[in-house]
């Protein structure tokens, strides 16, 4: 249970990174935001993870209460996920902590994955990275690379 994690006295640090720490988290709740939903499979063929990885990260998110599990009644079976009340909440941090850290990348000279402004071309992040964007070579418009997964 979510909450046995809990039982003492807990940094909210320490809280904060047992909801939205792991690899594909943030970038989950992100797609979640970015789209008003996602389906498993869909989201599965567009992220470079193993299968394994993102059920286990959904199930994580679902349990941190981020993100809501809907099942369809339906022959395939259909399932979506979305975001919370609380889900809802934390992207504006996420949204900070995606533009410090490509910042950070840019000053320290760390080679930023070009797919990580594809999704991000809303005005909130072009006109904060518009000229990181423009030194990386991105076009908007353009479409996310399929990569190997994990």
């Amino acid at each position: 249970m979510w909450n046995d994690h809990f039982d003492t006295p807990t940094n909210p640090y320490h809280y904060v990174l047992h909801c939205i720490g792991g690899k594909w988290k943030m970038t989950i709740l992100h797609e979640i935001h970015t789209y008003g939903s996602i389906r498993f499979n869909q989201t599965l063929k567009a992220l470079p993870i193993s299968e394994k990885v993102f059920s286990q990260q959904l199930r994580e998110l679902v349990e941190a209460g981020l993100i809501r599990r809907i099942s369809y009644d339906t022959i395939p079976p259909k399932v979506e996920y979305v975001l919370t009340p609380s889900g809802e909440q934390i992207i504006p941090a996420l949204d900070a902590l995606y533009i410090w850290s490509i910042r950070q990348m840019d000053e320290r000279g760390i080679p930023i994955d070009s797919d990580a402004f594809v999704v991000h071309t809303s005005s909130k992040y072009t006109e904060e990275l518009g000229d990181i964007m423009q030194a990386n070579d991105f076009e908007p418009g353009r479409t996310r690379h399929r990569r190997d997964r994990d």
